[in-house]
């Protein structure tokens, strides 16, 4: 699986540099995951621009991503959806469970939205 990983301080933006996301490539992305979220990574941006297609295992691997991402605090944002993608997440009616946005920078900026609220959520407790 070709992918580029960018860690920072309060997020990591993993780019997938493949066409398919189906069951060659889902295994390996979801180890990836699993292994961030190990690490302490609570912020994961999913840049899916390079995707023209996925498959139930693709979809399998991001939603792993965002149960991963939710239970530990963080958010899981998708970014660069392309039609096809777009069009099964859809389907399945998962558009009102992921978050998605159009751009990685816009991403950046729910990231930080999110740890604004939970800062304001763990002070009004």
């Amino acid at each position: 699986m070709k992918y580029t990983i960018d860690k920072k301080e309060n997020y990591t933006v993993i780019t997938i540099d493949e066409k398919k996301l189906d069951t060659t490539i889902a295994p390996d992305l979801k180890s990836e995951f699993v292994k961030l979220n190990a690490e302490g990574i609570t912020n994961l941006i999913l840049d899916l621009t390079n995707v023209k297609y996925t498959d139930s295992s693709g979809l399998s691997s991001i939603l792993i991503a965002n149960r991963l991402c939710n239970s530990s605090g963080g958010v899981l944002i998708l970014t660069g959806l392309q039609e096809h993608v777009m069009k099964l997440i859809t389907i399945s009616k998962l558009e009102s469970v992921l978050n998605i946005l159009p751009t990685v920078e816009e991403g950046i900026d729910r990231v930080f939205l999110h740890e604004i609220e939970s800062d304001l959520t763990k002070k009004e407790e």
